[in-house]
């Protein structure tokens, strides 16, 4: 789980990225998850661009994705949905996050 400053951080790097992926009316079918999957894997964060003629809605496509590569959902922004998850290697790892501050709760 990513917090909110993470997730700004994110948000603001998606902005140059051009989209990687196009859901078209086919829907979210198991090849467009695995692509996206191994990906996420190379890039850590991807942009997917919903087309018109995709009937399914955007924010469930969203949600849907991000459980299925087990990723998390960064923006969904007019036909756009951005994901995130880091590398499994903490080597090969592209993206440091902003680090969380810590709470002085007791």
């Amino acid at each position: 789980m990513i917090t909110t400053k993470q997730r700004a951080y994110l948000r603001g790097m998606a902005m140059s990225l051009e989209p990687i992926f196009h859901i078209g009316k086919s829907g979210l079918t198991p090849e467009i998850t695995t692509a996206v999957s191994e990906s996420l894997e190379k890039r850590e964060l991807v942009k997917l661009d919903i087309l018109k003629n995709c009937d399914e809605d955007l924010v469930d496509v969203a949600n849907r994705l991000a459980e299925r590569t087990r990723s998390d959902v960064v923006q969904t922004i007019g036909r756009k949905i951005v994901l995130y998850r880091p590398a499994k290697d903490e080597q090969k790892r592209k993206i440091q996050l902003p680090r969380p501050k810590r709470s002085n709760a007791t």
